[in-house]
């Protein structure tokens, strides 16, 4: 997959043409999904290149100033629509200035600019331009006069509720993750750079990797969760602690997230892991002694390999 900033930079080379949606994508959920799969069945049929037109920042991120709310970073979005089988991935900048554009303008600017388009699919709740009053509609009109095909994909629905990012966000902000798991498709991760914490889990004989995320990346609630952990393409099975620490830090002001590891014992101070979130065994607590907390530790290893030996 290729990225680009504009649609101009595609070239004829081998392809008669583009076909193209457009979108945030925080998350590829299955909706999300279901609509790559088609575009890149038809574009594979008819020979043409699939493109994916995002934005990056989030919108949300430069109309609101939120922050903790993405499903994925940028750089795990590029790689999720390249397993989806994306040619090329136009990333937008996304401004204040750029979200004062008429549809008309968004159109003609970023869309119209490459003479290759051929089709567009479009969500079907998507909106854009300015105030988002830019419409299925408003595109087909625009685009029908260059002979693009203008295609609106039907809702999709799991449980009998539509999926969009905001209901996984939901769910994840509740730790939900049944929920967050049928509709990603997959589960949550989080991945991370391993830092130095207070070493205070080498020292009750539970050793754990503490993980600095992207500030942008929702967390779980805090709570004691098993998980699955990545290091160098090895596989690891694990449980991770989200939370302040209260047995030994009174009002602590920065959650941590604290992954220990099973049958590990690699220094891995400075290096990446991704942490895929399975199962919630409990909130966290504050315990009277280290003594409590180390029998609660051991009890959540237990539940965790029980977990994994009949799953």
């Amino acid at each position: 997959m290729k990225i680009i900033r504009n649609l101009g930079e595609i070239t004829n080379k081998g392809s008669v043409g583009i076909g193209l949606t457009i979108g945030n994508f925080d998350g590829v959920h299955v909706g999300h999904q279901v609509l790559f799969k088609k575009i890149n069945e038809e574009c594979l049929a008819s020979g043409l290149k699939f493109v994916v037109i995002t934005f990056t920042p989030h919108p949300i991120e430069i109309l609101t100033g939120a922050d903790n709310f993405l499903i994925n970073t940028y750089w795990e979005r590029r790689e999720l629509l390249e397993n989806m089988g994306v040619d090329y991935l136009c990333e937008i900048d996304f401004t204040r200035d750029f979200s004062t554009k008429s549809p008309e303008e968004f159109v003609e600017e970023h869309i119209l600019s490459s003479k290759l388009l051929k089709k567009i699919y479009l969500g079907y709740d998507f909106a854009f331009g300015t105030n988002k009053c830019g419409t299925f509609d408003i595109m087909k009109k625009i685009c029908t006069s260059s002979n693009i095909s203008v295609e609106l994909m039907d809702k999709y629905q799991l449980d009998s509720e539509s999926i969009s990012s905001s209901v996984v966000r939901n769910y994840l902000s509740q730790a939900n993750l049944d929920k967050v798991t049928k509709f990603l498709g997959r589960n949550f991760f989080l991945t991370g750079t391993v830092v130095k914490g207070a070493g205070r889990g080498k020292k009750i004989g539970h050793p754990t990797a503490n993980i600095m995320t992207c500030g942008r990346r929702l967390i779980p609630p805090g709570g004691v969760y098993v998980t699955k952990t990545y290091h160098k393409n090895v596989t690891y099975q694990s449980i991770t602690n989200i939370g302040f620490n209260p047995t030994f830090i009174k009002n602590a002001k920065q959650s941590t997230i604290e992954v220990h590891i099973f049958d590990f014992d690699q220094e891995i101070y400075g290096e990446e892991l991704k942490v895929d979130f399975i199962k919630r065994l409990r909130d966290e607590k504050k315990f009277h002694s280290a003594n409590e907390l180390i029998i609660q530790i051991r009890k959540d290893i237990m539940s965790a390999r029980n977990f994994f030996a009949y799953n």
